[in-house]
């Protein structure tokens, strides 16, 4: 991601309705994962960008400390700033950790990056995930979406449920829960790609009030389904939750 990037998700990402829906949604799964079933050890946020998620965290999670991950140096020192935790530089295709000493792994919208290779960073994943630990991956979803936002920050590809779900079992991984999200908001995200310009700036961006307030009950509501047990049939965004395999 470019610089321009990191210092505008920096500035919006704590009042921007789209990262408060999905950290909201990744902290409940989490949590509900962790208290099931899951190996002592630390939580990692494998391409934290500039610490929105850990912040959401905290120091622990279900008794677990947390600690991020993030390529850019200056991104991961605003992260660390922002959370006052452990953020390390270093590339999710090589974790700086030892084998099998994770109880859960992040992954929001890391795997789609052009600079990362899917089944490398899964390999790396697995690794230092111990034995029954948790995964958690959040990703864009339908390849025919891709749009000037993901050339602006260097999306790569996207994903169908059915496509990601065989990744992660191909590398290691069971899939606990898998659903899209973002739905009901889709359509007018549908639109929006039809109509933007190729060179438009990417979607991180400050919203008016009401907008917000308007977007996020949205994703309130679908979290609260998805809570449920309940998959979505489509959406903007995937999300699944894992396990590693022994």
């Amino acid at each position: 991601m470019e610089r321009a990037e990191y210092e505008r998700m920096h500035a919006v990402e704590d009042r921007m309705w789209w990262y408060r829906g999905l950290r909201l949604l990744v902290a409940d799964l989490l949590v509900a994962a962790l208290d099931r079933s899951a190996p002592p050890g630390p939580v990692l946020d494998a391409g934290c960008g500039t610490g929105g998620m850990l912040a959401k965290l905290g120091a622990d999670v279900a008794g677990r400390s947390t600690v991020g991950l993030e390529y850019d140096g200056e991104a991961a020192a605003l992260a660390a700033t922002k959370t006052g935790r452990p953020v390390a530089v270093g590339s999710v295709a090589e974790l700086p950790l030892g084998d099998g000493g994770l109880a859960a792994y992040l992954s929001l919208d890391v795997l789609c990056h052009a600079d990362v290779e899917p089944a490398v960073a899964l390999a790396e994943a697995r690794r230092c995930l111990a034995p029954g630990g948790i995964a958690i991956f959040n990703l864009p979803a339908y390849s025919w979406m891709l749009s000037a936002h993901d050339r602006r920050v260097h999306n790569a590809r996207r994903f169908t449920l059915g496509q990601a779900r065989r990744l992660l079992a191909g590398h290691g991984f069971s899939v606990l829960k898998s659903t899209y999200w973002n739905t009901i908001l889709f359509p007018l995200m549908l639109l929006h790609r039809l109509f933007e310009r190729d060179d438009a700036e990417s979607d991180v961006r400050d919203f008016p009030p009401w907008q917000d307030r308007l977007f996020s009950a949205a994703l309130a509501a679908e979290r609260r389904v998805i809570e449920s047990g309940v998959g979505l049939p489509f959406g903007g965004s995937l999300i699944l939750v894992a396990r590693r395999n022994g």
